[in-house]
């Protein structure tokens, strides 16, 4: 055998060791849980301060050990045509081209990476000072290569924009963190997702629509208001005249009772408008906390909601604003509350107003809710149509069928996970005559 040959031969394996290498550590540190490898420090254990600090360098990182990788299959793939012109024909030169690539790709690529996914943060601890040494090598090159990148971007009008996490995306790791390990319970789990979630959120997501809303028409007779008062159960009611967008006042029904008690409980002798409170009216793109902290200061809990226009959108009361953080507040009036019944045969029966973060919350489902905010709008959202009663469609792990409507308003539906049904539908059942 040539000794060049065998020193040839210790140099790709020295390229293919490091390249698992860069792939471990590259793969490790965009998948290590930042609190993880918090707590492994605080144990003491060496390199988890280093593999923090890769972590907190995102993109930088990741470009660096990159490049590494590329550098490494490079500099393999020249050591082996080298080694190539000493084989005897072209088929065999061939041969041993691609058996040179699957041990790179198995052994360099495939195998590392999987390793380093199922334990990130172990694998980041173990590697973090070969990837430092690495990052500082090549960091310089490839911010370079990665600035000549973001300025051909800018001659076609985008920009590189480096996606850094938020604290409350550093917050939300940590509670999942504890909540797979058990050491937070779900309740806590939904109450602290709950407050970190409404920095997100704006008014007109948990509001009660305009179609849910109870109000009273203030030409009504006052025994007839009574009557809608008492049957309502609600304790604050928007009074209207002429359209329901002219709200007049909210009438509270301790009021009412009182100017019962005074006028010896003869409703006709009742001028409902003496008795109503100002309305106050908050725009529907207002942020969840500043509302919040609208309530607070106002000492009010209760208010309209309307559009840019000024037309009524629904309301929204303190009530709704706590129920994000702490679920549904249940009385002996919401049985149903919920609008989600559980069928024996694994599916449910869902109100098409429910809210999906209601659901998530309620089932750990991981339904999107940036497009539609209810059920009824998700399933319009992707099916790029108003249903049928009849039609179902398939999505994000269930089967929906509409089961009742309202004019162009889904009202009731079924919820079946495709993981229980025997056997899984088209991705969409539509039928002729369905609304465009």
């Amino acid at each position: 055998m040539n000794p060049g040959h065998g020193s040839l031969g210790i140099a790709v394996l020295a390229l293919l060791l490091l390249l698992a290498l860069l792939t471990a550590a590259r793969t490790a540190i965009a998948e290590a849980s930042r609190a993880r490898l918090v707590e492994i420090q605080k144990r003491g254990v060496r390199g988890a301060e280093t593999a923090l600090r890769l972590r907190a360098l995102n993109g930088r990182a990741d470009a660096a050990l990159a490049l590494g990788q590329m550098l490494a299959v490079g500099l393999a793939g020249l050591v082996a045509a080298m080694l190539l012109p000493g084989l005897p024909s072209l088929p065999g030169a061939v041969a041993a081209g691609l058996g040179l690539a699957a041990i790179f790709g198995l052994l360099g690529l495939f195998l590392p990476g999987a390793y380093a996914r199922k334990r990130p943060e172990r694998t980041a601890v173990m590697v973090s000072g070969a990837a430092a040494l690495c990052i500082a090598v090549l960091g310089p090159p490839a911010a370079a290569l990665g600035a000549v990148a973001g300025w051909l971007l800018g001659l076609s009008g985008l920009r590189d924009e480096e996606d850094m996490p938020s604290v409350h995306d550093e917050l939300r790791e940590a509670i999942d963190l504890h909540a797979q390990e058990g050491t937070v319970i779900k309740n806590d789990r939904d109450m602290l997702s709950g407050i970190l979630a409404m920095q997100d959120l704006r008014v007109a997501d948990i509001m009660v629509h305009r179609t849910k809303m109870t109000m009273i028409d203030g030409a009504d007779e006052p025994r007839e208001i009574v009557a809608k008062v008492l049957k309502s159960g609600h304790t604050r009611i928007p009074v209207w005249t002429d359209t329901p967008d002219n709200i007049i006042g909210v009438l509270h029904a301790k009021n009412l009772f009182a100017a019962l008690q005074e006028h010896g409980g003869d409703a006709g002798k009742i001028d409902i408008e003496d008795i109503l409170l100002p309305p106050w009216f908050v725009p529907d793109t207002r942020a969840i906390p500043d509302q919040l902290n609208a309530f607070l200061k106002r000492k009010s809990h209760f208010a309209i909601v309307v559009d840019e226009y000024g037309e009524v959108q629904g309301l929204v009361t303190l009530e709704d604003i706590i129920e994000e953080i702490v679920g549904d507040i249940k009385d002996e009036d919401d049985a149903l509350a919920s609008g989600v019944i559980p069928k024996p045969d694994g599916s449910y029966l869902v109100d098409g107003a429910v809210p999906i973060r209601d659901l998530n919350r309620a089932f750990d489902w991981s339904l999107p809710d940036e497009e539609a905010n209810t059920i009824a709008g998700l399933v319009i959202h992707e099916a790029r149509m108003i249903p049928d009663v009849g039609q179902a469609f398939n999505f994000h792990g269930f089967r929906f069928e509409i089961l009742k409507k309202r004019r162009h308003q889904i009202t009731a539906l079924r919820m079946s996970p495709l993981s229980r049904l025997a056997t899984p539908a088209l991705d969409a059942e539509t039928q002729p005559g369905a609304d465009a």
